[in-house]
């Protein structure tokens, strides 16, 4: 599926991903490919991004937000204080603050 992360400042991620999990309002939840269609409300915590592989991920495209996890390089952290994610025909789409 494919996944973007936004702010007001930039755009921080834009890409190909196997998973994602967010902080919805009653917890943690996980997305995965051709998951039903959701639109949530996101508070504070930590959005964390599964990749496949790192091979065609642009760096230069990835905030200083945006960190490796500590025990899996294939998993990237963004934390986040509220924001907003649709998530429809496998595009996702988070409105981050």
């Amino acid at each position: 599926m494919f996944l973007e992360i936004v702010t007001p400042e930039a755009v921080l991620f834009s890409s190909k991903v196997d998973s994602f999990s967010v902080p919805g309002l009653d917890g943690e939840f996980q997305m995965l490919n051709n998951h039903a269609p959701v639109v949530s409300i996101l508070r504070e915590g930590t959005v964390k991004i599964h990749l496949h592989t790192l091979e065609h991920l642009e760096i230069d495209i990835i905030s200083g937000k945006l960190e490796p996890h500590i025990d899996d390089d294939k998993i990237l952290t963004l934390a986040i204080k509220s924001g907003t994610l649709e998530l429809k025909d496998n595009k996702a789409i988070i409105l981050a603050d």
